[in-house]
């Protein structure tokens, strides 16, 4: 099992079996996740939302529809006032959010 040190500073040197099997190049960001046991997973941080532009129209797919921000808008107003009725509704029951009737 790979072993680092960690320096004065809180620096670590991520053994290479590792970096290797992260693929992970200097620069690269890494996640820190806690698990549900407590411990420490590592994860490279993946790149921007903005390198996907057009990635569907690279691999081959041509949606029939391009959605406009007013719809997206008007979608994620929708889904809160369906949310915010059902809590509304738990609320006059006496129910928690997370509770069903």
């Amino acid at each position: 099992m790979p072993t680092a040190t960690m320096t004065s500073k809180g620096q670590v040197t991520i053994p290479i079996e590792v970096r290797r099997k992260l693929k992970l190049d200097a620069g690269d960001k890494i996640d820190f996740f806690q698990d549900s046991e407590g411990r420490y997973v590592i994860q490279p941080k993946t790149g921007s939302i903005m390198e996907m532009k057009g990635i569907l129209r690279k691999m081959g797919y041509v949606p029939d529809h391009v959605v406009t921000i007013e719809e997206m808008n008007q979608a994620v107003l929708g889904a809160v006032a369906e949310s915010d009725t059902r809590s509304m509704s738990h609320a006059a029951r006496g129910l928690g959010d997370d509770e069903v009737a």
